[in-house]
């Protein structure tokens, strides 16, 4: 592996790029909020019965357009309850974001926000050294166990505060999606970071079942246009192959016939599809519904 490529962890300000990059060339977020009108109610059905407040914890939630359609969903089905909305994020920039967008959003009145700059696992330590458990009745993981470094423990963790009819709501990648043929071919390959690992939700089902964990799977799919990769010096192109690879300036620092090999897979049946002249990578997504 050539030594001047480094990951895309290291660069914050590039990561948050690639990543805003990715999110307008890919149908991630409409395919949650499919989820969100079709499945979500179903979900949340009975995390809220004879209760007259409602404790949510959002574990990695980024800039917040998520957990307002998620928050939205719980007050149509619970009208006279107050919700309790707590945040852990370890970005600063994503948390001034998610205040921004209440801020600007209506029909709030009803929700109790508090964000905690830090990650699950000090979210984790701070709450075993108080050795009060907070029990919550609704708690999602949303594309954030990628950046857990103990995943199981961390599963056994949460899973333990819930409280009555509680449930949790985990999306990530799926099993059958271009990225894992990715992580599994060339993550050997491409800088690693002890921030980041390689999981889908094939890897976490078997984990689920190892712990005796109760949960239901509902797999959607997502594309992402990855057709500026395939032209040369294209800026969106650039910052794609960034988020696909984990690796910062990817097109500027990879090995020629390292990108050439992965170039020509990403157009291969197993990771994208061509439709109307663009080349569509498989980004689709489980939605994995863990029980009390």
């Amino acid at each position: 592996m050539a030594s001047s490529m480094r990951s895309l962890f290291s660069d914050h300000s590039r990561y948050i790029e690639s990543f805003r990059r990715f999110l307008d060339k890919s149908t991630e977020h409409q395919c949650m909020q499919e989820f969100m009108e079709k499945k979500l109610p179903d979900v949340i059905a009975r995390i809220g019965n004879t209760k007259s407040e409602i404790k949510i914890l959002s574990v990695g939630g980024g800039a917040g357009e998520i957990d307002l359609q998620i928050l939205s969903k719980v007050q149509a089905q619970y009208p006279e309850a107050h919700i309790n909305n707590e945040v852990i994020e370890p970005s600063a920039e994503q948390i001034t974001k998610y205040k921004e967008l209440v801020a600007k959003t209506s029909n709030l009145e009803n929700i109790k926000f508090a964000w905690h700059k830090e990650t699950s696992s000090e979210y984790q330590n701070r709450m075993m050294e108080k050795k009060e458990v907070q029990k919550w009745d609704f708690i999602h993981m949303i594309q954030m166990l990628y950046y857990v470094k103990d995943i199981p423990a961390t599963l056994k963790f949460f899973h333990s505060l819930l409280a009555t009819n509680a449930k949790i709501l985990i999306i990530l990648v799926s099993g059958t999606s271009g990225w894992d043929k990715l992580w599994r071919k060339y993550g050997s390959r491409l800088p690693r970071d002890d921030l980041c690992q390689y999981v889908t939700s094939s890897d976490l089902t078997q984990m689920l079942e190892k712990s005796g964990i109760k949960y239901e799977c509902y797999n959607l799919l997502s594309t992402m246009d990855i057709s500026d990769c395939f032209i040369d010096g294209n800026e969106n192109g650039d910052l794609l192959w960034d988020f696909l690879t984990e690796t910062c300036n990817f097109s500027k620092t990879a090995p020629p016939d390292l990108k050439a090999e992965i170039m020509k897979d990403l157009q291969e049946p197993e990771f994208s599809v061509k439709k109307e002249g663009k080349v569509l990578f498989n980004n689709s997504l489980s939605f994995i519904v863990v029980e009390a």
